[in-house]
């Protein structure tokens, strides 16, 4: 009876048919509380997920000793876990998550050995982690995620059949254990979002290892170059916001199937290796917010997958035009987000990227651009499930392509060139000395949303085609030397743009600015432009 329009409470009298076995009412619209008789002879399978049924979980359920499966999640039930789901010994799948559950994990919970999955993510668990929670050496998917628990994670956590472990999003703390590694079958680790402290040097024994993500904690100490190793088996890699330091890992396996690196805001040093040819399947590579010291790693280029390129803020260094060289007659394929801003790049922009940026020259139809399945960066957040456990991830939306170019050196003109990118939403250009006018061409750029070119020495008017970017939502032109009259439309954004988007420029005058244009008055309204 799942994914009908039932409404209504449980009808009680159902657990009285003695022959019931299983009973699934997932999907729909019941409300109210469980009963306290929810339990008959032989039930095995209790599926209510995704209703609205309300209230506590009633104590009577230590009752059903022949349940095997029991699914709760995605309701409103509240209050707190009762000690006598403890005696569901026989129980293999236990989803509660997605509710408003409060209080503690009982103690009790140790007694289910036969536990195959426990889910009780996303809902209001407070207290430490019951230190025999490991206990049922068959479990291999553990999920706590989005709760308030506290303490340290404990050490018996990590044996039998574990395959799948999420506590992220909680208040943990402590260092992860030290017998992780005898975890042989851990494929999934997600601890991001604690207050985790210590080195992972003990991570490397996990050979099986496919998806890392312990972003957000306090854990310090060098990467191991064992991670680059495991890029054999390794899918996604995400320390960000912690305080590593040191060289960045070296040794990168040939044949690697690694698609997300994620190291931003640690204390990395040293150059990028170029091991990371060896990760043909890369899509998003995220160093920003280091202390990397380096020339631009022209040699990515070649990298058929890469859709997101973050050096933001480090110390990348050199100038383009003399040092770059060509690795690929077609550069960055498939690049969509181009992020090296507040380093220390100098000499004219990279003219050759940004004429052969192919994922930002015409995204095409994208209801038919296959859309990455695995991450959710910038933009949305998803949800990978497999085998019944959600696995919160993150994937790039298609449609996002972005240029940050903004707190570097770079000096010279704009290239006509940049108005191919029709498909951009979002470039900066700001804080270097970038001189001459600003291009016409910016004006074909149609799906641009955000447009910052501030805070350099661009001269001459605004080009009236800016006025057709219908779609512009942030614009800045402050603190250049432009003149003229400011474009004015009927259509686009530029009369949503205050004065902020103009100080800075004592040659430019009429709306927004106080300052009227020659031979302006009162009654003048400025020429309509051309369509």
């Amino acid at each position: 009876m799942e994914n009908n329009k039932l409404t209504g409470p449980l009808p009680s009298n159902i657990f009285n048919i003695s022959s019931l076995e299983y009973i699934d009412i997932s999907y729909n619209n019941l409300s109210e509380s469980l009963s306290i008789e929810m339990c008959s002879e032989n039930l095995s399978t209790v599926r209510l997920s995704g209703n609205t049924i309300r209230g506590e979980i009633p104590t009577t359920i230590g009752r059903c000793s022949r349940l095997q499966n029991l699914w709760l999640f995605s309701n409103t039930l509240s209050g707190p876990l009762p000690t006598t789901i403890g005696n569901l010994t026989m129980l293999q799948t236990l989803y509660l998550g997605d509710n408003s559950l409060r209080g503690i994990i009982p103690e009790e919970i140790r007694h289910l050995n036969n536990l195959l999955v426990l889910d009780m993510s996303n809902n209001r668990l407070t207290g430490a982690l019951p230190r025999d929670i490991g206990n049922a050496t068959l479990l291999w998917g553990l999920a706590l995620r989005d709760n308030a628990l506290t303490g340290n994670i404990p050490s018996d956590m990590f044996q039998g059949d574990i395959r799948t472990i999420d506590l992220s999003n909680n208040n943990l703390s402590g260092s992860i254990p030290s017998n992780i590694g005898n975890a042989t079958d851990l494929a999934f680790l997600l601890l991001h979002d604690n207050q985790l402290e210590g080195s992972i040097t003990h991570l490397c024994n996990l050979r099986v290892l496919q998806y890392l993500q312990i972003s957000h904690n306090n854990l310090e100490g060098s990467i191991p170059h064992c991670l680059g190793n495991s890029s054999m088996s390794l899918i996604l890699l995400q320390l960000k916001q912690n305080n590593f330091r040191g060289l960045f890992p070296s040794t990168f396996s040939n044949g690697s199937i690694l698609e997300y690196l994620d190291f931003n805001g640690n204390n990395l040093e040293g150059t990028l290796p170029k091991s990371l040819l060896n990760c043909e399947l890369l899509t998003v590579f995220d160093v920003g917010n280091n202390q990397i010291r380096d020339v631009f790693p022209y040699w990515m280029e070649t990298l058929p997958e890469l859709r997101v390129l973050v050096l933001r803020s480090n110390r990348f260094h050199g100038d383009f035009l003399v040092s770059s060289k060509s690795y690929s007659k077609v550069p960055f394929l498939s690049l969509q987000v181009f992020d090296i801003s507040n380093n220390e790049f100098a000499g004219a922009l990279p003219v050759r990227y940004l004429e052969n940026f192919i994922a930002m020259i015409d995204l095409g139809d994208n209801s038919t651009t296959p859309k990455l399945d695995l991450f959710t960066y910038y933009e949305q957040s998803m949800t990978f499930v497999l085998k019944g456990v959600e696995l919160p991830l993150v994937r790039i939306l298609t449609a996002f392509t972005t240029i940050d170019l903004s707190g570097n050196r770079f000096s010279g003109n704009i290239p006509e060139s940049i108005g191919k990118l029709t498909s951009l939403k979002y470039l900066n250009l700001s804080r270097n000395s970038l001189a001459g006018s600003i291009p016409p061409s910016l004006g074909n750029m149609s799906e641009l949303e955000s447009l910052d070119m501030s805070s350099n020495k661009l001269v001459g008017g605004i080009p009236w085609q800016l006025s057709r970017l219908t779609f512009l939502s942030k614009f800045n032109l402050s603190f250049n030397n432009l003149a003229g009259q400011i474009p004015q439309s009927s259509i686009g954004q530029f009369p949503t743009f205050d004065n902020s988007s103009y100080m800075g420029n004592s040659g430019l005058c009429g709306f927004p600015l106080t300052k009227k244009c020659k031979g302006d008055d009162e009654q003048t309204l400025v020429p309509v432009l051309p369509q």
